[in-house]
Parts: C-alpha cells; sequence; structure tokens
C-alpha cells in the first residue's frame, strides 16, 4: 500500500487527475450487481377455509327427514351471516397482502320454486369474499387460464323439491313470490390471486379425489378434489394447489381424507418444480386418536384397520410429511397454532371443546390442527402465522347481535415461502380424473330419489286435500 500511495505522488498532476477522474466514473455510473442479486424469490400465500355456515354434523343426524335437515342448515346458514362476516375475513386477508389465497368451502346456496322451474343462485360466498377485498383497496380475483377458472365444485346437496323444502319469507318472497322453496348448495375449493399480479397466472386445472363418501349410498356422495395454478415469479414458476379433504370417517376404515391425502402425493410424485399446497386437510397429527384420548372433535379412533397414531396409511398429515413435503405453516403439534375449535354459530368457543381447549393449551378454544401449508422443492419458509384464531377481541371478529363471533369456524394459515431462482420449468398438467362417475347404481339411486321424491309429494298432497 506504501509503495502504491508513493507512485501515485510521484505521478504528474494531469494524469493522477485523469486517473481520479476515472476512478469516480467507474464508481458512480457503471452497472453494480445489488447485494442481494442471488437471493431467493419470495411468495406470499393464505389458506382460508370460509365456512358453509352451518353444522352438517347435526344436519346429518336428521336424516332421513330430509325436510328437517335442509331447514336447520339454511336457519344456521342465515345466522351466522356470511354478508357480516365477509369484510372482516377481507380486511384480515389483505394485511399480509398474499399473491395467492386458496380458499376452502367457496359455497354457493342456490334454490328451485318449484319441481319444474330452474334453481337460482340466492347465496355466493366466494364472490361476496371477492367483492369484499375489492373494497379494502387489495383486490382479488379468481384465477383463470385458458379459459379454465381454479374453482373445484367439490360436491353438492341438490335442492330437491318437496325433499329439501325450506321456509324463508324474507328471502323467497322477493325471488319466487312464496314463503318457502327447495334449497342446497355446493362447497367448492378455490384460488384467488391478486389483481396487480393475475396476468403471472399462467394455466389452472382441476382434479377429483377417486375417494369419496356415500351419506345415503348411490343418492347422497360427498365428492372432493382439489384445484392447481401455475404462478410465475420472474424466472421461475411455482405449482399451487388449494384442496378440502373428507371431514366424515367410517369406524375401522381408512379415513377418506388419508385415502384422498396418498392420491395427491402420487399426483405429485414427479414434481420437479415448486409446490405449494394450501388446505383443509382434516387431519391432526395426533390421529387416530386411543379411545381413552381426549378427542373433543371427534376426530378418527384406532381400529384394527388403523391401530397406531399417525402413519401415513391413516393421517393426512403424516402422508404428506412422509412423501417429503415440509409444514410452511406454524408447528402442528404446538396447541397455539390449532386451528379449529370454533362453535358452529361462531359466537365464541364451542362450549363442548373450551375445556380441552385450555387443558390442550389454547386459550381460544381450538382443540384440533387441521389446516396447513405444505411445500416441496422451494428453497425456504421465511415466516408463517395463523390468523382469525383471536376471540373475543382479534382483527376478524364481528358483532353478531349481543354476542362476539369469529369470522369463520376455521383460523387462517399465511407463509411467505422463498423460491429458488430460475425455477422456470414446468412439470406435465396434473392429472385431472373422472369426475363424478355415473354408473348403473347411480342410476339405481336416482331412481331411487325420485321415488322417495314421488311419496312425499304424494303425502303432502293428501295431507292438503284431508
Amino acid at each position: 500500500m506504501d509503495q502504491l500511495l508513493a507512485s501515485l505522488m510521484a505521478t504528474p498532476k494531469n494524469i493522477l487527475r485523469k486517473f481520479v477522474l476515472a476512478l469516480i466514473f467507474a464508481t458512480t455510473f457503471l452497472p453494480v450487481a445489488p447485494a442481494n442479486s442471488q437471493e431467493p424469490y419470495r411468495i406470499t400465500v393464505m389458506s382460508r377455509n370460509l365456512y358453509l355456515g352451518a353444522d352438517v354434523g347435526i344436519a346429518l343426524e336428521k336424516i332421513p327427514n330430509f325436510p328437517a335437515a335442509a331447514q336447520f342448515m339454511w336457519d344456521q346458514m342465515k345466522q351466522t351471516n356470511f354478508a357480516a362476516r365477509a369484510p372482516k375475513l377481507a380486511k384480515e386477508a389483505v394485511q399480509d397482502r398474499p399473491e395467492v389465497i386458496g380458499i376452502q368451502e367457496a359455497t354457493i346456496w342456490y334454490c328451485k320454486k318449484d319441481l319444474f322451474s330452474d334453481q337460482v343462485e340466492v347465496f355466493n360466498f366466494l364472490d361476496e369474499f371477492i367483492n369484499a377485498t375489492k373494497q379494502t383497496g387489495v383486490s382479488y380475483s379468481l384465477a383463470k387460464a385458458n379459459g379454465v377458472s381454479a374453482f373445484n365444485p367439490g360436491y353438492s346437496i341438490a335442492a330437491v323439491p318437496y325433499l329439501t323444502k325450506v321456509k324463508d319469507p324474507e328471502v323467497f318472497q322477493d325471488i319466487f313470490g312464496q314463503d318457502s322453496a327447495s334449497c342446497g348448495f355446493t362447497i367448492g375449493d378455490a384460488l384467488l390471486v391478486r389483481d396487480d399480479v393475475k396476468n403471472q397466472i399462467i394455466q389452472v386445472g382441476n382434479t377429483e379425489y377417486d375417494a369419496s363418501y356415500s351419506i345415503v349410498p348411490t343418492i347422497m356422495t360427498i365428492y372432493r378434489g382439489y384445484t392447481w395454478a401455475d404462478f410465475k415469479v420472474r424466472d421461475s414458476v411455482v405449482r399451487l394447489i388449494t384442496t378440502h379433504l373428507e371431514s366424515l370417517w367410517d369406524e375401522n376404515k381408512v379415513p377418506n381424507s388419508a385415502l384422498q391425502a396418498q392420491q395427491l402425493v402420487a399426483d405429485l410424485k414427479d414434481a420437479k418444480m415448486p409446490v405449494i399446497i394450501m388446505g383443509d386437510f382434516n387431519a391432526d397429527y395426533r390421529d387416530p386418536r386411543p379411545v381413552d384420548a381426549a378427542n373433543p372433535g371427534e376426530q378418527p379412533v384406532v381400529s384394527d384397520t388403523c391401530p397406531t397414531p399417525s402413519g401415513a396409511k391413516c393421517n393426512a398429515f403424516s402422508t404428506m410429511i412422509e412423501a417429503g413435503f415440509e409444514n410452511a405453516s406454524p408447528d402442528a403439534k404446538n396447541a397455539r397454532y390449532f386451528t379449529w375449535g370454533a362453535s358452529a354459530l361462531l359466537n365464541g368457543p364451542d362450549k363442548k371443546r373450551e375445556k380441552f381447549a385450555n387443558d390442550f393449551g389454547n386459550q381460544y378454544g381450538f382443540t384440533d390442527r387441521l389446516d396447513y401449508i405444505f411445500t416441496k422443492n422451494v428453497y425456504a419458509t421465511v415466516s408463517s402465522k395463523i390468523i382469525g384464531n383471536v376471540w373475543p377481541d382479534g382483527s376478524g371478529v364481528w358483532s353478531c347481535g349481543d354476542e362476539i363471533c369469529f369470522p369463520s369456524d376455521h383460523a387462517g394459515v399465511v407463509a411467505t415461502i422463498e423460491l429458488p431462482r430460475g425455477a422456470g420449468a414446468i412439470d406435465p398438467d396434473l392429472p385431472s380424473h373422472e369426475r363424478f362417475p355415473f354408473g348403473l347404481w347411480h342410476f339405481i339411486g336416482a331412481g331411487a330419489l325420485l321415488a322417495l321424491v314421488l311419496l312425499v309429494f304424494l303425502r303432502i298432497r293428501r295431507a292438503v286435500r284431508s
């Protein structure tokens, strides 16, 4: 260094001046690679179950009295008031400005005036939520590409005249000019993309799971599936998936949620590109539970078929982990991060489960962890958190009469994830599988349903005549 300084001092002034000017020019105007040029790209995603608005379990107990089950579902859905919840859910969601939101229970309620009339859409939770985001200034839309929308309708309970008839003069007089109508609903999964980046959606697809659950064999079957989209982040592409696995289960059988997770893993077994999966997996790490263990959420219990807790065979969470997917959401075994436990009416914790939640270590009444964000082939998870789980003073709560209500019966999950740079290669499309296969037994079931409708109709006519 001393020799360099001595040499510069001995240099003629005009040469020294040119050297200094050249040095200033080089350091000021020539491009310099930013310090973080090799850092991975980041994407923030959210998983949110909107809640269809009613306790399906209690409704199922009322079957075969279908009208009673339908009226119960309708009354609870009205009481849980999605129009009041949607702005709270939207405001809560946009705080983190996720590029993509994976939605579950995107519910559409529709009704028919009579046997020969067209069904009318009465409530559309997904549209209401999307419109509510636009009021916040951070708007979202349903992801679309090449004429395909990222919406999988999941399963439907049909609006069957006389069989699913409900009374609601406040709603039906304006629509049908009468006090009652036959109503049903569709529960779907959807991917929403923030409007300022929606042109980064490359392609979209929808897939069905083979495993379904029959409430009434051949007549009322619950189908599940997932929707996916490829999203470009600079020179990388990430495949995003949202899904809702089955909650109902039968004793001494592998839960459908586990079977569906196994199919999801199989569909993604050759994935080379980054993958992010958001969803309600209806599986806690403790499932299936020992018969003498605390189980306030009535999750699957051990049996000859599923003899031990955990394990990929009978647990959807374990299926994902053992297949090499990482949980990019908060620790699933920490009770603080449980995501399910609100009352069906949303007016606080479920009273039957509140004590168990406290014993587990969750002060807001959540007893089970069902909601996750899983990743594969990504660089790292930067951060993650649970939202919508604080009551009675959380950011998403709303006034439901004289009480304070949760925005949904599930908490949501948010994660910021780093993607590898230059991961622009796109895997083949995911398989679509056959949707609602209609075979011989379905024709028989449809005939039985028609016969049941006619029987109810004839009884109503006799009652009116008498």
